[in-house]
């Protein structure tokens, strides 16, 4: 591979499209069409992928109107993509407790630059989903999931083939996220080991209380 892990991202992001009709009044979110999120893409990317090491791969489900939805980049909203990621962006400054966890975590492991170094955060689907103004996942509907099938399978190969290296994969969800993937797996032999860990929103909703349990936890996971 001669080009840089970030170019190998941003051309995965910027060829995002999905073209099927989807069911249900569900509505794709493809903030890469934008030239803004393209811009602050390049800018994140290549501050912390400019290299041709690789990456260990954790996948979250689907990006959030809130977080990656606006910023396109993962488990990032446009307060920690300012800070403490250094990128300065357009989009209004309204934090999403998804990415409060994940910056909590990357905190603890160093920082954007040491935690980045190593990890290469995707999703099953990279692009997110509404139905009537709200986050749709993309199982939360047999037909969506259905129509989605082949692009996952088709974005999950490209996202290896950025540069992972590792086929141990660590699943942000350990519910439906992660049995969707264990039943690709057996399909596909994507990975030899699928390690789930909880989903930042889930820890932030229903276990604040034990929030830094969690972080250490995840952190010992991943170590």
């Amino acid at each position: 591979m001669n080009k840089s892990f970030a170019s190998r991202a941003l051309s995965f992001f910027n060829q995002l499209d999905l073209p099927q009709q989807l069911p249900e009044d569900i509505i794709a979110l493809n903030p890469y069409k934008e030239t803004d999120v393209m811009e602050v893409c390049a800018s994140f990317y290549h501050k912390y992928y400019n290299d041709s090491h690789g990456r260990t791969l954790i996948l979250g489900i689907n990006p959030g109107r809130f977080g990656a939805g606006i910023t396109g980049i993962p488990f990032t909203d446009p307060v920690k993509l300012n800070d403490p990621c250094g990128i300065e962006n357009p989009f209004a400054k309204r934090a999403e407790m998804s990415s409060d966890f994940i910056y909590r975590l990357i905190d603890a492991d160093g920082g954007p630059k040491e935690f980045y170094s190593k990890y290469f955060i995707g999703s099953v689907s990279p692009l997110g989903f509404t139905q009537y103004g709200k986050n749709f996942n993309y199982y939360d509907s047999k037909s969506l999931k259905r129509v989605l099938k082949p692009f996952i399978i088709e974005k999950l190969v490209q996202q290896i083939g950025l540069g992972i290296n590792s086929r141990d994969c660590y699943v942000l969800g350990q519910g439906k996220n992660l049995e969707y993937l264990m039943e690709l797996n057996q399909e596909l032999k994507l990975f030899d080991k699928l390690i789930p860990l909880p989903h930042p929103r889930w820890v932030m909703q229903y276990r604040r209380k034990q929030l830094d349990d969690y972080i250490q936890k995840t952190l010992e996971v991943l170590d």
